[in-house]
């Protein structure tokens, strides 16, 4: 039996401080297969104005009561299957809120294998142990040892089955315990990249998820050796643990000078020692991998969002640069709709040095073309090539000629695609590269749709997370920013298509396909003649599909057809056609949305539709803008402290952002040195794409670390900071000591993400370099570089 829906709805409906209503509704249109886009532009009216935001919360949080309820019913199928469900047995399952509580109660009915205690019962020893228990005046020396092992065992299971005491230690240990990690013998060279966790120590609720992914996965690869200490202060020798009091007062069990009592407190602690810290050190290590998993995936879908929805150069013949040295740099020219109209290789850096012949070359490219964007990827030698294209620049003199870096995370997975080869067939793997990097300057969401989210790089260990959530949760921002923009259905790709509320990936295949042969669609309501596209798609699709320049006006709008008879009204009031209307701001101003409400569109539709045709079309994402580095500034010991640069955001993390200012390693802006208030959350300064002004605070060449401000007024560090800062000396135990101290390529550490080495720091094949650290609890600039790696 599960939980009654109305209790679910109650229950979310207070969670999001919504009322039931909302959530019944919302509830409703997602069961009968609405996206939360659709739902979240068109539906207002019945949800009361959920946004997307709250609209994802409240899937998550029905599949998971859903779920509840579903192993609620089997736990209840189970115990009844026993003959062991009484009424207040019933009720606990009933009132159990969350799924570890559930299995709490269920832990002594749950089907297992023959246990120590079951043997004992069967060998008849369940009566010397409530004899023991329950007069503690019994004297144990009356028993054999057969018989006190097998009472034990009895109790033991006893006290370790009980769901209050199991739920009360777990919160206990979870509140006083810490993490402790060493170094295994003979592993401190090979395992360097975890130097910061040979010896720690911090309590479990002050880890961040980065700390505790970097840990696993050092005990992973077998270098370090993780302790789950139960509580932080120890109790002396020969004293009771904490746990060991809660077990002996839950029973009722304490030192009288009875003849049981000390063969008691010795079960209970036998009870603690092997059963309950062990299984609960197993769900506090769950819970801590869950926990930085979800602050990981978080992280990760928050930084891809601002990537998806960066800012597009538009619709601009652009040549592609994909740097490299040995292999040469690869070319690719396309048009102002994104198709392949060139391609070459050239060969201008080391070891073949052919720099007028490559210059020559793109000088051709641009005049036979056109090219107005000349987009550069940020991988080995894209410094050179940057120089290079400068040159170029320089000497064509072709006025609005520009050049950009741009992030080629993830391009070398779509030229391997399936995709790119059934796009781009006649193309190389290696021109592919090009292709993408010119196209994403061009229009980022439509290119970056092409490749899996997961390979995009702008995630924290997104290697050691759970597959399921990160796809679910990336998957979840790739349809909203796509829904957010909107689509050309004449345009656009399979992939991106895909993405669209209601179009599944065979019915973008359709459209393409139906596009294909009988031309451009001429207004939206020809959509319905693509096959498998029935009504409830079109509804789901149709407002966020564009066709601009069509037969109708408002098919290049965001306004759904369904309403197009409440413009046309608005119209035929203001006196004027529904094309002179679009963009009439004059007109529109004066126009009552209250006069336009009916029993199908109420007040909050009725005035997005008026926003709508104020801005019809447009495009959420900010302007296109560049940033410029410094001339001179190519490598890492070109940086000194005090140098004002401008820069790319490439990653924001929990513990700050890193900056591309162009010299191949990317600097860190701690949390600390954001901004003079203080700063919850990185993302709420900057994001992924963004250019912004950073000021060198200090530079270590040898480790390839650079610290950054954006407090462009803060003064450099005068010393170095030495263990008279209060700190411990190296390789001193820490308790909240720094993060990973690794470089950004070595923290992502596995065979799948190798660093791209070109002896400058470089980036692995997640997009990522640098350094990464943790806010300083409080403090001096001072110390926030030396927790960011400095001065060390």
């Amino acid at each position: 039996m599960t939980t009654e829906p109305d209790t679910v709805i109650r229950r979310i409906a207070d969670e999001l401080d919504v009322r039931e209503h909302q959530v019944s509704a919302a509830v409703a249109l997602l069961d009968g297969g609405a996206t939360v886009p659709f739902v979240a532009r068109y539906r207002k009216e019945a949800t009361g104005g959920l946004d997307d935001a709250q609209l994802r919360t409240l899937e998550e949080r029905l599949r998971y009561l859903r779920e509840l309820d579903e192993r609620r019913a089997a736990i209840l199928e189970s115990i009844d299957a026993q003959g062991k469900l009484d009424d207040d047995l019933r009720a606990q399952i009933r009132l159990a809120d969350t799924k570890a509580r559930l299995e709490d109660i269920y832990l002594p009915y749950k089907p297992k294998r023959r246990t120590k205690a079951q043997i004992a019962r069967e060998a008849g020893h369940e009566p010397v142990a409530d004899a023991l228990y329950s007069d503690p005046s019994t004297d144990p020396a009356g028993f054999s040892a057969e018989q006190l092992d097998g009472a034990r065992a009895i109790l033991v299971e006893r006290f370790a089955e009980d769901p209050d005491l199991v739920g009360e230690l777990r919160e206990a240990m979870w509140s006083r315990g810490c993490m402790k990690a060493a170094v295994r013998p003979g592993k401190e060279t090979d395992g360097a990249k975890f130097a910061d966790y040979f010896e720690f120590s911090e309590p479990f609720t002050q880890l961040p998820s980065h700390r505790i992914l970097a840990m696993l996965r050092g005990e992973k690869e077998e270098v370090l050796s993780l302790t789950l200490v139960p509580d932080a202060d120890e109790p002396e020798p020969g004293e009771p643990s904490y746990f060991e009091g809660r077990i002996a007062a839950r029973f009722g069990i304490a030192d009288r000078g009875r003849a049981a009592d000390r063969w008691l407190l010795d079960t209970v602690r036998w009870a603690w020692r092997t059963r309950l810290q062990v299984s609960l050190g197993v769900d506090l290590r769950m819970r801590l991998k869950q926990s930085a998993e979800k602050d990981a995936v978080d992280v990760f879908a928050a930084n891809l969002k601002d990537l998806l929805l960066a800012a597009p150069a538009g619709s601009r013949p652009t040549m592609g640069l994909d740097p490299g040295f040995r292999t040469g740099t690869k070319v690719a020219v396309v048009d102002a709709t994104g198709k392949v109209v060139d391609h070459a290789t050239i060969y201008p850096h080391q070891p073949h040095n052919k720099r007028d012949q490559s210059l020559a070359t793109l000088a051709q490219l641009v005049a036979r073309h056109g090219v107005e964007l000349i987009a550069i990827g940020n991988g080995t030698a894209s410094r050179e090539t940057d120089a290079l294209a400068t040159e170029l620049i320089a000497k064509l003199g072709t006025p609005g000629l520009t050049k950009i870096v741009v992030s080629e995370a993830g391009a070398s997975v779509y030229s391997a695609s399936a995709y790119a080869s059934q796009e781009l067939p006649d193309l190389d793997v290696s021109i592919r590269g090009a292709v993408s990097i010119a196209r994403r300057l061009q229009d980022p969401l439509a290119e970056l749709v092409k490749i899996d989210p997961k390979s995009i790089g702008v995630g924290q260990y997104q290697h050691d997370v759970s597959e399921t959530m990160l796809a679910r949760s990336l998957g979840a921002v790739v349809e909203d920013a796509v829904n957010a923009v909107g689509v050309d259905v004449n345009t656009a790709s399979v992939p991106l298509l895909s993405r669209v509320s209601g179009v599944t990936s065979s019915l973008a295949e359709s459209i393409v396909a139906h596009r294909d042969q009988n031309g451009p669609f001429p207004s939206r309501r020809a959509l319905k003649d693509v096959a498998r596209l029935g009504p409830k798609a079109f509804e789901q699709c149709a407002g966020f599909l564009r066709i601009p320049n069509g037969e109708d006006p408002l098919d290049a709008s965001a306004v759904h057809p369904e309403a197009y008879p409440v413009v046309r009204r608005i119209a035929e009031r203001s006196g004027t056609a529904v094309r002179e209307l679009l963009g009439n701001t004059a007109t529109l101003r004066t126009v009552r949305p209250d006069d336009f409400v009916d029993d199908k569109f109420g007040l909050p539709t009725v005035t997005d539709i008026i926003g709508e045709l104020e801005k019809p079309g447009r495009d959420p994402r900010p302007e296109f803008k560049t940033a410029t580095f410094a001339v001179g500034v190519e490598k890492v010991g070109d940086l000194k402290p005090g140098m004002v640069l401008e820069g790319v955001v490439t990653n924001v993390a929990a513990f700050g952002a890193f900056v591309d200012v162009g010299v191949h390693q990317d600097g860190l802006v701690h949390v600390s040195a954001m901004s003079r208030s203080f700063v919850k959350d990185p993302h709420d300064v900057v994001k992924s794409g963004e250019v912004v002004k950073v000021k060198v605070l200090e530079v270590d060449v040898p480790r390839q670390r650079i610290a950054l401000t954006l407090r462009l007024d803060d003064e450099l560090p005068s010393t170095t900071p030495d263990a008279s800062d209060g700190r411990p000396p190296r390789g001193g135990a820490r308790r909240g000591g720094p993060a990973g101290g690794q470089s950004r390529g070595n923290t992502q550490g596995r065979g799948d993400s190798q660093t791209r080495g070109n002896g400058q720091g470089g980036r692995n094949r997640d997009g990522q370099s640098g350094r990464r650290s943790e806010a300083p609890a409080a403090g001096s600039m001072a110390e926030a570089l030396r927790r960011a790696g400095f001065g060390k």
